[in-house]
């Protein structure tokens, strides 16, 4: 018979990290976590880190940090002899921002590098709050309606013309 051989590969599925995989299932962002939480070692929160910790830790494998080594100027890990990699705590936080706009905000390696290059995307961004959220002004302060106003007239217009040319399409169509 001449069938098709299919090879089946079986791949290793390397375990995430527990407070990783946590908080990527709750949908919590990583780059607010506190560190030192993802590692539960005993080491102190500035030690230096090993790929593998890190990796573990972060949910990732550890071929695509080393990737990202590649992609990102910015993250330079210190190299030991024989080429070990041990990443500090800056090096973590800016993984951690890298993961965040790559996966979960869907950039591209070069959008996420451009991303980065701002100074505002380098920390890593605090949780939402309720005074965040609050009105910039105080609160006795009078509010325009006037920029609100301008946004709803334009949002009218092109609602307008938008229709209209759904009119033409149907009549073209007819």
């Amino acid at each position: 018979m001449g069938g098709t051989n299919l090879a089946v590969r079986r791949v290793r599925a390397q375990p995430e990290g527990a407070r990783a995989a946590a908080a990527r299932m709750a949908g919590v962002a990583l780059d607010v976590v506190d560190i030192a939480k993802l590692f539960d070692d005993g080491k102190d929160a500035a030690a230096l880190r090993t790929i593998g910790e890190v990796a573990r830790a972060l949910g990732l494998r550890q071929h695509v940090l080393r990737y990202w080594e590649d992609q990102f100027p910015t993250l330079r890990p210190l190299t030991r002899a024989g080429g070990r990699r041990y990443y500090r705590h800056d090096d973590i936080a800016l993984l951690i921002t890298i993961d965040r706009l790559l996966h979960r905000e869907g950039y591209t390696i070069r959008g996420a590098r451009q991303a980065l290059a701002q100074p505002e995307m380098r920390r890593p961004r605090a949780p939402a709050s309720d005074a965040s959220l609050a009105p910039a002004q105080p609160t006795g302060a009078p509010i325009d309606p006037a920029p609100e106003q301008a946004i709803l007239g334009a949002l009218g217009v092109l609602r307008r013309h938008l229709e209209s040319i759904r009119e033409r399409l149907a009549d073209s169509l007819d």
